[in-house]
């Protein structure tokens, strides 16, 4: 009776959860304006009607700089702390890595209206690079996490067996390290990509005049004839994050498989 009682309450629970973004294509390829039941008909103009429109493709532009560097910057800052926390010991290290992951647990609006207070205090204009500092801010952690997993799993007696052999520990990193959790920072690279392309908060507060794919879509929702636009568009933004973290979930599966490790869960 209790474990009947679990599965109702676990398909109740990703049925509210994602409810939501099922209708989104459902709404995306209905013919009428008014986003209600019954549907009009079956059509694909709202999808040609959003790649017609100019300023969505500059703030598809924009998000897309702002992702990929916010990416490639919260993967090298996390290889970094993540090396740091699996292979050496240092003081006060659990407080420091503690701060590092604070971000995962404050809200972002905290965080978006304390670095805007800083940046102004400081004179710097706000823009896509003040953007980018922020979504580094929030990608980093999840960066971290990712690494941790992977450095965490491999077998030390390699490392070891290079220095026998003669390597210094820059080339040990390079050569054997690297190659070992290459499949954890291609994760780590897709999960920061998707989290910062969909982030609203931070960007809202930081971009300044810029305009992100988010706070298009935020801004379009005044007008009632661009819902359906956006419903089109929304279902571009889920299909891609499924793929994209479909892939990352792939990928870290793959590493955990190479090195032997046990898996105690992913994203998916």
């Amino acid at each position: 009776m209790k474990g009947g009682g679990f599965r109702i309450y676990v398909l109740a629970y990703l049925v509210f959860l994602y409810a939501p973004i099922l209708l989104l294509p459902l709404f995306a390829f209905n013919d009428g304006t008014v986003i209600a039941f019954p549907l009009s008909g079956f059509t694909t103009k709202w999808f040609a009607a959003a790649a017609e429109q100019p300023s969505l493709w500059l703030a598809v532009k924009n998000s897309l700089i702002i992702a990929a560097a916010s990416a490639a910057i919260s993967t090298a800052l996390g290889i970094f702390a993540a090396r740091a926390s699996t292979r050496y010991e240092f003081p006060l290290k659990g407080g420091v890595m503690g701060l590092i992951m604070l971000p995962l647990v404050l809200p972002e609006i905290i965080v978006a209206v304390s670095l805007l207070v800083v940046l102004l205090g400081l004179g710097v204009n706000l823009s896509i690079l003040t953007v980018i500092l922020g979504h580094v801010l929030i990608c980093t952690p999840f960066a971290i996490a990712i690494l941790t997993s992977a450095f965490q799993s491999l077998d030390r007696s390699l490392e070891e067996a290079a220095y026998d052999l003669g390597e210094t520990g820059l080339s040990t990193f390079r050569l054997i390290i690297l190659p070992l959790v290459m499949p954890g920072i291609i994760s780590s690279l897709l999960i920061s990509f998707t989290i910062s392309l969909d982030e609203f908060i931070i960007a809202f507060f930081l971009a300044g005049t810029q305009t992100t794919l988010p706070i298009y879509i935020f801004s379009q929702f005044r007008f009632p004839q661009s819902v359906p636009i956006i419903m089109a568009l929304g279902t571009v933004l889920v299909a891609c994050s499924i793929v994209l973290l479909t892939i990352a979930e792939y990928l870290r599966r793959r590493g955990l498989a190479r090195s032997g490790a046990k898996d105690t869960g992913g994203f998916l």
